[in-house]
């Protein structure tokens, strides 16, 4: 068993950075966005590419799918830091690079990484060893889910101001935790200060889910089965938007997959497009 302190990401957040740098690698220009820093982490070896997981052509809608919230991020992020919104929260950061990609712009920003603590000392370990460090506008905030550890509080030591508003973000974690477990969390970060907002990730049931994409979806199902972390929490758009709405949120709306696929792939010659079956939530207090 890997040392607690030291563990590794898991499989999912160590595909997402790989699939954003193999965006860069394979796909032509223009590029959504431009990683390669969480392959320099992940470190996965030479044969990388060799991968199931990766071929290029067989998950080109799920890497699409990828760097499309990750872009729709990153705008969400400028924008809200052009309104003067400083703080920005990471929700089960992974192998999030922004802080390492644009260094212009996060320098400018108190960012706070939240995960669990085996994971992001590896990952502090990595920043370290690869020279990028750990700049101090930039908390890696541990706290451990498993135990019930209250993540705002967690947040609070580590310096944020809940006086203030804040753009928060969570990708990929609705799926593996319970519905009142995210209504939990809405809740909490609906309390914060006016003026926050957040963007949270969910799936969609299978039958709302594009035909072409539902294969997809429910390999991906069998496969986070079968590594442990299956998926176990599934929304309709109207049903998060009056969850958002229940939780406290002054205003919730519902971003579509497809709209992000008009912003980002509307006039790509190499027919590159996001699969359908995760939509985001985009509400503000």
């Amino acid at each position: 068993m890997a040392d607690e302190q030291t563990e590794a990401p898991d499989s999912t957040a160590v595909r997402t950075a790989l699939w954003r740098a193999m965006h860069l690698q394979v796909d032509p220009p223009p590029h959504v966005i431009e990683d390669e820093v969480g392959l320099r982490l992940a470190a996965p070896g030479d044969g990388w590419r060799d991968r199931p997981d990766m071929d290029p052509h067989a998950t080109s809608t799920f890497r699409a799918a990828i760097v499309a919230r990750a872009r729709f991020i990153e705008d969400l992020v400028t924008e809200q830091a052009e309104r003067g919104v400083t703080q920005y929260v990471i929700l089960g950061a992974g192998l999030d690079t922004f802080a390492q990609r644009k260094p212009e712009l996060a320098s400018r920003l108190r960012i706070f990484e939240i995960d669990q603590p085996g994971p992001q000392a590896w990952k502090r370990r990595r920043l370290t060893d690869l020279g990028y460090g750990i700049p101090d506008w930039l908390h890696l905030v541990p706290v451990d889910f498993e135990e019930s550890e209250d993540w705002l509080k967690q947040l609070a030591a580590a310096g944020f101001d809940s006086s203030r508003p804040a753009t928060i973000v969570s990708t990929g974690v609705t799926p593996y935790l319970t519905k009142d477990a995210t209504a939990a969390t809405l809740h909490q970060i609906a309390e914060l200060a006016p003026g926050s907002t957040l963007a949270m990730t969910f799936l969609l049931p299978i039958e709302l889910v594009d035909a072409a994409d539902r294969s997809g979806l429910q390999r991906s199902k069998q496969g986070a089965q079968a590594s442990g972390t299956p998926f176990i929490s599934f929304y309709s758009p109207q049903e998060m938007v009056a969850l958002a709405r229940e939780s406290g949120f002054q205003d919730a709306r519902h971003i579509s997959g497809a709209s992000l696929a008009e912003r980002y792939f509307a006039d790509r010659t190499d027919g590159l497009r996001p699969s359908s079956g995760e939509d985001l939530l985009l509400a503000t207090t």
